[in-house]
Order: structure tokens, then sequence, then C-alpha cells
């Protein structure tokens, strides 16, 4: 869904070839099928447009027409959309909060210049990749606020999510105001999240072409196959894909698929995907397309891309519909604890840690000292140890997880000492940068820089899914799905050693009785080590590359890593895979930059 516009001067007006105008008046343009709605129109004076999926009915957005937008514009209907005031004043643009729809922005000719993709601004200004970004990527992934507002290209920056930014047509200085905010609201969030997922999804269902769902037979993905197949017009049947490994019809997941899509007969076709070897993780990774950034789904590149294929060619699959991003919205992380006693909910911190103890195995007397300490300690002082830890690197082997604001990994071996050095300069840029969100509860803190991460990168797999032929959509990250669980009171919000109350009890009409009792997931961890034995020499290859060119690792000793991996010595992967993702990217990168731009007048399509 890539689109965008400027405040430069009419005549400057730049945009990407292939792009299209929106209307004869305006800067707005897109590229491909992205839905654009004019909601209101004073003359030549004023535009309000609204850019993607948006559920609002006509005679909502025809209500539009005050010179002040409502604070909840860019989420107030479901869907995944941002919304742009065009004044002569200059671009006011309305993010949504979740940044599943990441907007960025750059100055060019003494205006600015916005788009929903960072390469292709990087390409209009003729910048390079930004070392500081791709090193917290890479050594921190674990520790989103490092990056900021940050991209992973120089003079290219990320507009903050559930804001109102005003782009003056001088070029001056962004005027940025925060408009959403998960302050609590009574009642439990059942309800809330059952109405909002249940609208994200008959939302797609409604509009969108050829609709497939991901049916791997976990709680997230069986609901929103529910609740599409349950949203489709009489006689309409959804096609339901479960990948299994070839051989193996026998698995959990399947027989959980299975029940599923037996419960809905007349409205779900079944479909079986089987993996061989040719699916391992690792396995052509350098065939990964260029986009925003590095995508989740490298590693594993080969399985998504050959299901999506398969799909678009075998089911006539247009847009399709995961459960991703369930495990963030729905999870309680463990700062809750430390919520629960500033709140001196003290028993009840007590019983939580105990069950949260015997599922990982740690001393619960460890566990309430550590939320103990974080409840008495703000997110700009766990910033600041941050920096000094940064200072002095965590042992390899070290275990800095339990409850905390931030967990911190290792610094590997390989990691060379100038990287770590851009670590410990984001972490002070981070200690100084005001927290937009200031006296939310730590876990709600937490929550939303995990959403945010996790719905951001997510785009990057939708820009691999455009290339397959196929848009790829995520309800879970839907604003107002994110919105109805993150203002849960404290009293209701679930322990954090439950497997998703929430969603079984709001979906039990939906799905069968096994379904939503299910405890646990399917896993496909172990085919990595699997993966990294087969597809070693290549691997092995993507170490002397543009990373070490940056500075940022040193190549020998990661090579020495990637063999002990694959000899199976136990050892953490994340900033391996994280290394390995972010070469891979940086050689898509390289090797295709983007359409270049043009100012050469264009057939606008009028929104």
């Amino acid at each position: 869904m890539i689109f965008g516009g400027s405040t430069v001067p009419r005549c400057d007006s730049v945009r990407p070839e292939g792009a299209e105008l929106v209307s004869d008046e305006s800067s707005v343009w897109r590229m491909g099928g992205v839905p654009v709605r004019l909601a209101a129109s004073q003359g030549g004076h004023r535009h309000v447009l609204v850019l993607g999926w948006c559920g609002a009915t006509a005679s909502e957005l025809s209500c539009l027409t005050d010179d002040r937008l409502p604070t909840d514009i860019a989420w107030r209907w479901p869907g995944l959309y941002a919304v742009a005031e065009e004044t002569p004043r200059g671009v006011v643009l309305h993010t949504e909060p979740s940044a599943a729809l990441p907007i960025y922005v750059t100055v060019w000719r003494r205006g600015w210049v916005c788009s929903s993709s960072a390469r292709r601004l990087a390409r209009l200004i003729s910048t390079g990749v930004d070392t500081q970004r791709i090193a917290c990527s890479v050594l921190s992934p674990s520790v989103p606020a490092l990056a900021g507002s940050r991209t992973f290209f120089t003079g290219v920056k990320q507009l903050a999510p559930g804001s109102r930014i005003e782009l003056p047509t001088n070029g001056g200085s962004l005027r940025c105001s925060t408009r959403w905010r998960p302050d609590v609201i009574p009642g439990p969030p059942d309800r809330r999240l059952r109405d909002a997922l249940s609208a994200a999804v008959a939302l797609r269902v409604d509009t969108a072409p050829g609709l497939s769902c991901d049916l791997s037979g976990g709680l997230d993905s069986t609901t929103v196959t529910v609740l599409a197949a349950s949203s489709l017009s009489g006689g309409q049947r959804l096609d339901a894909v479960t990948i299994h490994p070839a051989g193996n019809e026998n698995g959990a997941d399947l027989r959980y698929a299975q029940l599923a899509s037996a419960a809905y007969p007349d409205r779900i076709n079944h479909h079986l995907l089987p993996l061989t070897s040719q699916h391992l993780p690792y396995t052509r990774i350098s065939a990964v397309p260029a986009t925003d950034e590095p995508a989740p789904s490298t590693l594993t590149h080969s399985r998504p891309t050959s299901q999506l294929h398969w799909m678009h060619q075998h089911l006539g699959s247009r847009t399709h519909l995961t459960g991703d991003g369930g495990d963030s919205v729905l999870f309680q992380p463990p700062a809750h604890l430390s919520d629960l006693i500033r709140h001196r909910k003290l028993l009840r911190a007590v019983n939580e840690t105990l069950g949260w103890a015997r599922l990982r195995h740690r001393s619960v007397a460890s566990l309430l000292r550590e939320a103990a300490v974080m409840a008495r300690t703000g997110r700009r002082d766990a910033l600041t140890r941050v920096a000094r830890g940064f200072a002095h690197p965590i042992p390899r082997g070290a275990d800095r997880g339990g409850v905390a604001w931030f967990t911190l990994l290792p610094i590997p071996t390989w990691a060379e000492p100038a990287a770590v050095k851009l670590l410990a300069d984001a972490a002070s840029e981070a200690v100084d940068a005001e927290d937009p969100l200031p006296g939310l509860d730590a876990s709600v803190r937490t929550l939303v820089d995990e959403i945010r991460e996790v719905a951001r990168t997510a785009a990057a797999d939708n820009e691999i899914a455009a290339t397959c032929g196929i848009d790829l959509y995520n309800p879970f990250l839907d604003p107002r799905v994110m919105d109805a669980v993150l203002r849960t009171p404290i009293d209701l919000r679930p322990s954090v050693h439950t497997y998703k109350p929430v969603l079984s009890r709001a979906m039990r009409h939906l799905l069968p009785p096994a379904v939503a009792a299910r405890t646990t997931k399917g896993s496909f961890n172990s085919d990595h080590y699997t993966g990294l034995r087969a597809n070693l020499p290549d691997l092995l290859s993507l170490a002397d590359g543009q990373l070490a060119g940056l500075g940022i690792i040193a190549p020998d000793r990661l090579r020495r890593h990637l063999r002990e991996a694959a000899a199976g010595i136990p050892m953490s992967l994340a900033t391996i895979e994280q290394a390995l993702s972010s070469e891979a990217w940086l050689r898509a990168h390289s090797e295709d930059r983007g359409p270049a731009w043009t100012d050469e007048p264009a057939r606008s399509t009028h929104a």
C-alpha cells in the first residue's frame, strides 16, 4: 500500500515513476490499488483524503467538513488508513496508532515529501543506509525504543504513530501532537475485542477480492478464519490453507485446523500444503526482494513465498488474512507483575508470579525482586541503565530476561566495538527523547512499543506478499483491536501465565470448544537448526558482506559462530538471525533501489 505527497509548490511536485495523482488539485499520489477517498473539499483551499482501507460510510465521511477533524479520525473506523489534509499552509497528516501503516518523511527542495515507503523517499534524496539503525536492529532488536523516529535510511524519518503532524509548506519544523493514548476505560475487554476484530475482518471480506486465510490451527489464525467464514454472503466459501510437514498429517496443529474447518463445512474449503526440504528456514534468503526494512519472514523466505505463489496460482487468492500480531496484542508481558506491585495488589502479584515461575522455570523470589525494582523504576531511568549496559556489554550466556522495562541480549563476540558504540549513542538519544505516552502502566507502555515494532516490520512482509500478487492483511494489528485490548483496567487484565483468555472468551460462540480451550501452539523452531546445517555454505558467504563493510560485524568471528550453531552447540540464534536478515536485506536494496522519481505531468485518478 504505497502512497505519498508533498508540501513543495505544485510546479515542483514529484512522484515515483508509475505513480498516479489522486486528483488534479492534489499532490497526493498512489501506486497500485490503494483505496483513496475524498472526505471533504472546500473549493481549492482544503482537501481531506482518506488513504487506505477504511470502514467509514459515505455519509460519515461527508460530515467531515470542520476545519478541525475529530481527535480519533485515524482509528475511528475499522481498517488501516491515514488521513491527509491539504491546505495552502501545508499538509496535516493523521497517523494511525498501531504503526501497521507507517508514514515517512524527508526534506526536499525546501519542502516536505511524505510516503508510506521509506525506500522510495531514500531514492528521491539519493541517500544511503543508516548504520546506527542497522546496528540497533542487529545487536539489540529487543529494545525498539532505541530506533526512535529513525528509519533504515539516512535523512528519512518515521512520523509518530497515533499523532497529528503538520508539515509546513516552507519545510519548517514538523509540529507533532499525540492524539491516541490508551487510557483505561471501564469494563472487560472481551466485547470490545470481539467487535473490533469482527469489524476488521468483515471490512476485508466485504471489499477485498480473492479472499483466503491462514488456518494454522492456532487460536489467532483460527479466529480470523471463522470470523471471515461467518462474514461471507450466502453460498460463498472461504479458502483456508494449513501448512504441515510433508508425510505427516497427524500433528496437533493440523488436527485443530481440521476441527475448525469441520465446524463450518458449508463455508470453508480447507487446503493442505505440505512442506519439504525446499522450504527449510535459511533457504534462498538472498532471493528476498527489496523492502523498506528487513522483513520478519526473511529467514523463512522460501516457506511463505511458496505458499503465496501457490495460493495465487491455484486458488486465485488476491487478499490473504493471517493471525500474525495476535501474540503481541493478546499476551500479558512480565511487566504486569510490577504494575500489580505498584498498585498494591500484592496477593495477586504473588499468585501470578508463582504461575509465571513455574512456566519459565524461574525462582519466585528473584522474579518478585525484579518486579519490585521495576515498580520503582521509570522508563527513562531504565533507558539510562540500557545506555550504561552498552558501555559494559553483557557477558555471553548471561540471562537478563524476567521482569524489566527492556530485555538486553548479550552482545555477541562477532560485534565490532564501533557497532556497540552506536548502540550506546542510540540509547543516549532515547534517554533525551520525550516520551509521547507518559504515565501509562509499565505493561501497557511496553506493549505499545512491542505492538508497534511488530506492526511496522509486518509492513515489510506485506511488501514481499505484494510481489506475489497478494495483499496481506493482519486483522489483529488493526488499530481498533489494539485500542480495545490496551484500555483494559488492571483488575481485568489477564495474568502473565495464561494463554489468551480474553480471545477465548470473546470468540467462544464461534470457535469449536477444543480450539477455544487450546493452551499451546505448534512450533517450527527445530527446523531452524536443520535449515542452518543444510544452508551453511550460503550463510557463510553472507558474512563477508555489507555489514562487515559498515563496521558492524567481524566476518571471521561470525562464520565461527555459524559453524558452531550448525554443529549443535547451544546458543541463542537471535542476533545471528538478525545479522543474516539484515545482510540479505542490504544486498536486495543495493540491487534494487526502487523506481526513480519524476515531475512530469500525469493524469489523475480522481479520488
